[in-house]
């Protein structure tokens, strides 16, 4: 395939139609006619970071449930419209929004959009399936606190994040979640959903301006003026110093580490120089210079490799690594190393180019799909890229200079103040 052709191949301009329906909804459509199956992502603003302190996972909790039974059919019957179609359909919640996902042949879109609508407009949260569901939750839980390194990751985002929704689990703690009530639900659902932010990506074997007036028909009356205002939250700054904390959980073979700091939003332009570094760091190959020093040279790590995680308010950089938990010194103090020469000294020309090969080359692979298409284009709106960011991304990416890779490494990686945190069965010491 030429470059050109391959350009064009990739969604842009050219290819996606958008359009905001008056209530706010924003609508996203490729068609992808070598498919016969179309893929529904979407978000509205109702996620995580309207949750009281005392009621933590109340959106996921409500998200979740959104299927559990409508107005107008109980559960058993929306599942039962949808597996006999083979269309699937879910919901989610993170910090900023609830999401919701979905898969159908193209006839059955409207079958998609009408359980889409009906879910988001008409919940009833039955107290069967919120009893069960609440069950369900609380077992997740508790399984979670038995995982070293799901709860070093919770560790991290807690001190990392003090005093903001992205320190805070959007499942919440045992003790929040055992005091949501189904009214709890009821009355989230009731503030908080609304059309004003909601955005929507349809990919595949469809017309845009059918799905616009698919959507038209079913959400475009929709209103909520309620909903819509996101709460204001103290700035996320650098941690002044070095924090440490350990989980203690006992009868582990592993410990787990999370080690890291603040990294750039998604839509500040180093986000690239940053991310390319990352890959150098810890992605490229066998895990990076992390990998390969902690795992493979010194043999202290089961797993060890780094990312970036760039969100609408802030974002983290952060190194993750499985160890013997009589490991967890020697394994962070290496990291530390490893840390303050890759901002110390410059990466090679030759590091850099191969990572701005591997990305430039997987970004078709990446939107070979309609799923993997939808979640793009969804990201495009999300962060406000601009329709032809992915036509722009590979001259993008090899504009970046080994110089700005460092002056990045500069700024967000202070090895003198890091955010550490282990769980696993050895009490790390200075914990």
């Amino acid at each position: 395939m030429s470059a050109e052709s391959q350009l064009t191949s990739i969604p842009g301009p050219h290819d996606i139609h958008r359009k905001v329906l008056k209530n706010g909804i924003t609508i996203l459509v490729r068609s992808n006619f070598h498919s016969a199956s179309v893929t529904l992502s979407g978000i509205l603003g109702a996620g995580s970071l309207y949750d009281p302190s005392d009621k933590l996972g109340l959106a996921n909790f409500t998200a979740l449930a959104l299927m559990r039974g409508t107005q107008k059919y109980d559960f058993q019957t929306i599942f039962d419209r949808l597996e006999s179609a083979g269309t699937s359909m879910g919901f989610g919640a993170s910090v900023h929004n609830t999401s919701v996902g979905g898969r159908a042949l193209a006839e059955d879109l409207p079958l998609l959009v009408e359980t889409l609508t009906d879910c988001i407009l008409h919940p009833v949260f039955p107290q069967q399936y919120f009893d069960r569901l609440k069950n369900q939750l609380l077992t997740g839980l508790a399984i979670r606190a038995q995982d070293t390194a799901g709860m070093a990751s919770l560790t991290f985002d807690k001190l990392l994040f003090p005093q903001h929704p992205y320190g805070l689990p959007e499942d919440g703690y045992p003790e929040t979640l055992a005091a949501i009530s189904r009214q709890d639900l009821v009355d989230f659902h009731q503030a908080h959903y609304g059309p004003l932010n909601m955005v929507i990506v349809v990919v595949g074997a469809v017309e845009a301006d059918k799905v616009f007036d698919l959507f038209e028909n079913h959400l475009g009356s929709w209103t909520n003026p309620q909903a819509g205002q996101e709460p204001q939250f103290p700035p996320i700054q650098p941690p002044g110093s070095t924090l440490r904390e350990h989980i203690h959980i006992p009868g582990k073979s592993q410990a787990d580490i999370v080690m890291g700091t603040l990294g750039p939003k998604r839509n500040v332009p180093e986000y690239l120089a940053v991310s390319l570094g990352n890959n150098i760091l810890g992605q490229f190959g066998m895990m990076g210079r992390i990998g390969e020093v902690v795992r493979e040279k010194a043999g202290l790590a089961y797993y060890a490799s780094t990312s970036v995680n760039a969100w609408i308010e802030g974002g983290s950089w952060e190194v993750s690594a499985g160890v013997n938990p009589a490991n967890i010194e020697r394994a962070i103090n290496l990291i530390i190393e490893e840390l303050r020469r890759f901002k110390d000294e410059p990466v090679l020309q030759s590091e850099l180019e191969d990572s701005k090969a591997n990305y430039i080359g997987r970004l078709p692979l990446a939107l070979e799909s309609n799923a993997g298409v939808a979640n793009a284009l969804l990201n495009l709106e999300r962060f406000n890229l601009g329709l032809d960011y992915y036509q722009r991304y590979p001259q993008l990416v090899n504009e970046v200079t080994v110089e700005q890779v460092l002056q990045v490494a500069q700024r967000y990686l202070d090895p003198e103040k890091l955010v550490i945190a282990s769980a696993g069965p050895l009490a790390a010491t200075g914990s």
